[in-house]
């Protein structure tokens, strides 16, 4: 394997502890991490050309799966592994394929605003 790849399972895991500290320590609930990381993915998969493969897309909101499911994971147990949250991010992809392009970007753009208003807040 790559170690590049390598290093990035170490990186993806690392962002979801300190996701999960921000969470213990009162300063973000999960709820509120699962909506950035949703908004996150909602622009990372509408901001590509029409021409980009589903696996491309897949790839690029790979990370952002990844931590979400991290994210969702029992608070007072260990985090998975990246092994076992791959290979869930690969059982609950939701298909590009089946979606539609009209609009997709506006509605990604306007959930990122509604965000971060209601983080502000």
């Amino acid at each position: 394997m790559n170690t590049a790849n390598l290093q990035l399972e170490g990186l993806y895991l690392a962002v979801a502890a300190v996701n999960r500290a921000l969470v213990r320590k009162g300063l973000l609930s999960a709820r509120e991490i699962d909506a950035a990381l949703h908004a996150a993915e909602a622009v990372a998969g509408a901001d590509r050309p029409d021409g980009i493969s589903t696996a491309n897309r897949d790839a690029v909101v790979f990370p952002i799966r990844l931590l979400r499911l991290a994210n969702d994971s029992d608070a007072d147990e260990a985090i998975p592994g990246f092994s076992e949250l791959a290979r869930a991010v690969g059982e609950t992809k939701d298909p590009w394929a089946r979606r539609g392009r009209a609009g997709r970007r506006d509605n990604s753009l306007s959930l990122v605003k509604r965000l971060l208003t209601t983080v502000a807040a």
